[in-house]
């Protein structure tokens, strides 16, 4: 692990944030309903490991492109699942912003939104050869998928009384 910065980091946190912060404008509707009742372990470990990880990948720079070896499967892989990420935005952001439209399946992955940066940032620690950012993304999955599929069972749950 190398102290240095990380332009790859920077990279990954950008096709992160960016589209989350368009989301503010677009949130599914009643979303804030649902934000009230979200376990509190699962809050913690989520900030906890937004915090780590966005520090993390920005502070080691094992994470840029030295050489281009076998190991680099695992940096293509990662930024193939960041555009699968930005894909599935770009399908959120044209559709109607339900809570459906939010936590639906995409290419049968549950809770894209939530669990493909999860795995993208996973296999860019696996790239950099960095436990630290393997365990801060495994803190941060916990937690961030862990609300995601509350939230996704609830929608779905008050889809099923309304019917």
């Amino acid at each position: 692990m190398t102290l240095g910065f990380s332009y790859i980091g920077l990279i990954f946190l950008l096709m992160l944030t960016i589209p989350n912060l368009i989301w503010t404008k677009y949130k599914p509707k009643d979303y804030d309903k649902y934000v009230g009742y979200e376990n509190k372990v699962l809050l913690i470990l989520e900030r906890v490991g937004q915090v780590l990880v966005t520090c993390i990948v920005l502070i080691f720079s094992d994470f840029n492109i030295n050489t281009i070896s076998l190991n680099s499967i695992w940096l293509l892989s990662a930024f193939c699942l960041m555009i699968l990420y930005e894909i599935n935005w770009i399908r959120y952001f044209k559709s109607e912003h339900t809570m459906k439209d939010f936590y639906g399946c995409f290419l049968k992955i549950p809770v894209p939104l939530a669990s493909l940066p999860i795995v993208a940032y996973l296999l860019l620690g696996i790239y950099g050869r960095n436990p630290l950012l393997i365990v801060s993304v495994i803190i941060l999955g916990i937690g961030h998928i862990g609300i995601h599929l509350s939230h996704r069972k609830e929608a779905e749950n008050e889809d099923i009384q309304t019917e």
